[in-house]
C-alpha cells in the first residue's frame, strides 16, 4: 500500500519532475471540489468543465506557481475563479448586466444598476465613474464587473469584508446621484 502524499509533495513532484502520477492524484483530489464550487458560480456545465481543465492545465504547465505558504484549495480556487471571470467577461459585461436587471424588474424603485445601464446607453457613465474615488471604483470592479463575492473582493483588495460592503453602498449611492 502506498503512502498518501501531501498536497505540497504532489505539487513539488509536478513542478520539479513533471510527475504525471502526482498530477493525476492532485487532479482526483481537487477537480470534483473545484467543479462543484465553480458550478455555484456558473450554470453552464460546459464552461465550468473548460475552466476546471484550464486551471489544472496551468498547474501542469507550470504557469501557475504555488508558493507553499497557503492552502492548495484556495490557490486552485483563485486560478479557477480568475479563468471563469475571463470567460464571463468574454460574454460582455453589458449582457450580464441586462440579465441581472431583468430579474429586478419587479421593483418599483430604479436600482443603481439600472441607472448605470442608462448611463452606459446615454454616455454619462464614464464621467460618473471617473468622479468616484479609486477605492470605490476598485470595489465596483471586483463585485460588479468581476462578479466576486464580498469575501473574495475583500481578499483581492486586502480590506475587511465590512469595508467592501460599505464602499459598494457608497459607490452605488454616488452613481445613483450622478446619473439621476
Amino acid at each position: 500500500m502506498s503512502e498518501t502524499r501531501s498536497d505540497g509533495e504532489l505539487l513539488r513532484a509536478v513542478a520539479g519532475d513533471g510527475d504525471r502520477r502526482a498530477f493525476e492524484e492532485l487532479y482526483r483530489r481537487y477537480a470534483p471540489w473545484l467543479t462543484a464550487r465553480m458550478r455555484s458560480r456558473c450554470s453552464d456545465a460546459g464552461v465550468v468543465d473548460d475552466v476546471v481543465q484550464e486551471t489544472f492545465l496551468a498547474v501542469w504547465r507550470g504557469s501557475a506557481r504555488y508558493r507553499e505558504d497557503g492552502d492548495v484549495s484556495g490557490w486552485l480556487w483563485r486560478i479557477g475563479s480568475r479563468r471563469l471571470i475571463d470567460v464571463l467577461r468574454g460574454d460582455g459585461a453589458r449582457g450580464r448586466l441586462r440579465q441581472a436587471l431583468a430579474r429586478l424588474r419587479h421593483r418599483d424603485e430604479v436600482s443603481a444598476e439600472e441607472r448605470v445601464l442608462a448611463g452606459v446607453e446615454h454616455g454619462d457613465l464614464a464621467g460618473a465613474l471617473v468622479r468616484l474615488s479609486p477605492e470605490l471604483r476598485a470595489v465596483l470592479q471586483a463585485t460588479v464587473v468581476d462578479g466576486l463575492t464580498t469575501r473574495e473582493a475583500a481578499v483581492l483588495l486586502g480590506i475587511p469584508p465590512g469595508t467592501v460592503k460599505t464602499r459598494a453602498m457608497r459607490a452605488r449611492r454616488q452613481l445613483r446621484e450622478a446619473l439621476a
